[in-house]
C-alpha cells in the first residue's frame, strides 16, 4: 500500500509539472535585502518567470526592486542590485485617516480616491464653494499602519503621481474611497 502511495505521488507530480518554487514568506518593502527567511518553498504547476528553489542562492542578499507581498511567487524582474519603487513619476503619500474616513478593510493593493474631508469650521458649504473644491486623488494603497489607539488615526500610504502629492497633502481630515474592481490595474 505504501508503495502504491508513493508511486502515484510520484506519477501525479510528474503528469502535473509540478516545480518547487520560491514565495514570499512575510511581506518585504522595497529595497529589503531577502535573506532565507523572508522566502519558503512550494510546489505549483508553474510557468517561466518564477525562481525555482534550486536558484535560490541568485536571490537571496539582493534587494528586493518593488515591494512584495508575502504568499506571492518570487519573479527574477522583482529582485536586483537597488530599489526602483516608487516608478518614475510617481509618489508615496502617507496620510493621517481619522476613524471613519475609510473602510475598515482597507488593504495594500486596492486602488482608491483619496478626496478632502469636511471642513474644521464647521460651516455650511455652499454649492459655489462645493464646485471650486479640490479634485479628488486616485491612487494604489501601499501600506496601512493601525491606529495605536481605538480612537486614533490610522496611517495610510498611497502611490500617487507627483503632480498631485501637494493637492492631496493639502486635503484637511483626508477621506478615502475604494474605486470598482474595473480599471484597477497599479501603476
Amino acid at each position: 500500500m505504501l508503495a502504491s502511495a508513493v508511486g502515484f505521488t510520484l506519477i501525479a507530480t510528474e503528469l502535473g509539472g509540478r516545480t518547487d518554487v520560491l514565495v514570499l514568506a512575510r511581506d518585504v518593502p522595497a529595497g529589503h535585502v531577502l535573506t532565507a527567511g523572508d522566502l519558503r518553498s512550494i510546489e505549483v504547476a508553474a510557468e517561466a518567470g518564477v525562481v525555482r528553489v534550486a536558484d535560490r542562492a541568485q536571490v537571496v542578499g539582493r534587494q528586493a526592486r518593488v515591494p512584495l507581498v508575502a504568499g506571492s511567487l518570487l519573479a527574477m524582474g522583482q529582485i536586483g542590485e537597488r530599489a526602483d519603487f516608487p516608478p518614475s513619476g510617481w509618489s508615496q503619500l502617507s496620510l493621517a485617516v481619522e476613524t471613519g474616513a475609510a473602510p475598515p478593510e482597507l488593504a495594500r493593493g486596492e486602488r482608491v480616491a483619496v478626496l478632502p474631508g469636511p471642513s474644521t469650521d464647521g460651516a455650511s458649504v455652499d454649492k459655489e464653494a462645493e464646485d471650486k473644491a479640490p479634485a479628488a486623488v486616485v491612487g494604489t494603497v501601499t501600506g496601512v499602519k493601525a491606529p495605536e489607539s481605538a480612537s486614533g488615526v490610522r496611517v495610510v500610504t498611497v502611490l500617487v503621481e507627483t503632480g498631485a502629492v501637494r493637492r492631496a497633502a493639502a486635503f484637511e481630515h483626508p477621506r478615502i474611497v475604494v474605486l470598482p474592481a474595473e480599471g484597477r490595474e497599479a501603476p
